[in-house]
């Protein structure tokens, strides 16, 4: 609802696409230093209790959002927002604890359409207010009341999750389910030194454990999944660059009103939520190898792109529009399954923060960059996601990962 007015927000408060970048960049910065925190942070004291309380601070991001009349509270307004909006990939962790590995594709396949859906209403009602006068301000507040209405409903329903919690036996999963299957070197030896201290008696302090997992994020991120991350962080700036700008340069190039692009923009929310649907006869396709999946949807995504940046009419505009909705969720859900195979969905929380963290690098990058080749064309940001997706899918055939052994344990290895 808000997000895709932001550029158009602060260029009214009189910043320029650089400054704009730049204080946009601050959004990034925060998520990255947090996301991972507040990943293990949901191992140690429960999915539920961390949801509640980052729904809550971002609700405090965006009541200060709407009141925001210049670019010192606009900044100020991105801090809760940056570092407790994790709400999705806390729900991710969640899901990936109650499901199957099999299934855990399509499942989160499924997240991502449900969660679509606030992605094809909010542009529609955000582009519709922004028109009016106060039109922003007045959005905001309608984003703060949703997210104080969704904290009500994770107060008032419960559910069974996952716990970490140490024994004198060595680290167990909840009360009755120990870690089975082995784990790539890499992530094993950052499990084992998490937990030296294991067989004390006593348990350790939430913020310790914390601490000790933050310690062992440089050996988890440079292991075998270093291709994995790097991928995920071209990809995610390359996406970034296409949305920074969209309904500004729409505007820019084609003289399209906030409202229209609103529509547009709900309009490849909805295709991007009902290509959730099309993950299950996808991955039965490809015989379930994610890989090749998230290849072929990243080299649809440069092509996209490219077109997109190239693009003399509208007509050209809703086709790359359409088919980059389709790409991207697809590509999305893909490298989060990627993730958690190779981790062996252990600390699924953490994982998930840890890839949220190379998201969070792109969301400071993508800003200062679509800033910078802004000033030289509206054009410029969707050119250069187009060369990074390139850069993924060149690092992705070179390393040409497969899976080998069973459909319940398959590991991602370098030929």
């Amino acid at each position: 609802m808000v997000v895709p007015l932001l550029s158009l927000h602060v260029k009214s408060l009189g910043a320029s696409p650089t400054v704009a970048g730049i204080v946009g960049s601050t959004y990034g910065i925060l998520q990255l230093f947090s996301s991972t925190l507040v990943g293990c942070w949901s191992d140690v004291v429960g999915k539920r209790s961390s949801l509640l309380v980052c729904i809550l601070f971002s609700a405090l991001g965006y009541l200060i959002l709407g009141a925001s009349t210049n670019v010192f509270l606009f900044a100020l307004a991105r801090v809760p927002v940056g570092i407790f909006k994790h709400t999705l990939s806390i729900s991710r962790a969640l899901l990936s604890d109650m499901v199957a590995e099999k299934e855990r594709p399509l499942v989160l396949g499924q997240f991502n359409t449900a969660s679509g859906v606030g992605f094809i209403l909010g542009p529609m009602v955000g582009g519709y207010l922004t028109e009016l006068e106060g039109g922003f301000h007045v959005t905001s507040i309608i984003c703060f009341s949703v997210f104080l209405l969704n904290a009500g409903l994770v107060w008032l329903f419960s559910w069974s999750e996952v716990k970490f919690s140490t024994t004198k036996k060595g680290l167990q999963l909840g009360e009755n389910h120990a870690f089975s299957g082995k784990t790539a070197p890499q992530v094993q030896d950052a499990t084992i030194a998490l937990w030296t201290t294991a067989s004390e008696k006593t348990l350790w302090r939430p913020w310790m454990e914390v601490a000790s997992t933050l310690r062992d994020m440089k050996s988890l991120i440079f292991s075998e999944m270093w291709d994995i991350f790097l991928v995920r962080l071209l990809m995610a700036v390359a996406v970034m660059l296409y949305y920074s700008n969209f309904v500004l340069a729409l505007e820019e190039r084609f003289e399209v009103r906030p409202k229209t692009s609103g529509y547009l923009i709900s309009y490849s929310s909805t295709l991007g939520a009902l290509a959730g649907f099309t993950l299950g006869p996808i991955m039965r396709l490809y015989k379930h190898n994610s890989y090749m999946i998230l290849l072929h949807s990243s080299l649809l995504t440069f092509t996209l792109l490219l077109l997109y940046s190239t693009a003399h009419s509208m007509a050209v505009v809703v086709f790359s529009s359409t088919l980059l909705s389709f790409s991207t969720a697809v590509g999305r859900t893909c490298i989060t399954d990627l993730q958690l195979t190779v981790g062996r969905a252990q600390a699924s929380g953490t994982l998930i923060g840890v890839g949220q963290s190379v998201t969070a690098v792109g969301r400071i990058i993508a800003p200062l960059l679509s800033g910078i080749v802004q000033e030289l064309s509206p054009c410029g940001p969707p050119s250069l996601g187009a060369a990074l997706a390139l850069v993924a899918i060149f690092i992705m055939s070179r390393k040409k990962p497969h899976y080998s052994g069973n459909s319940g344990s398959d590991k991602l290895r370098s030929e």
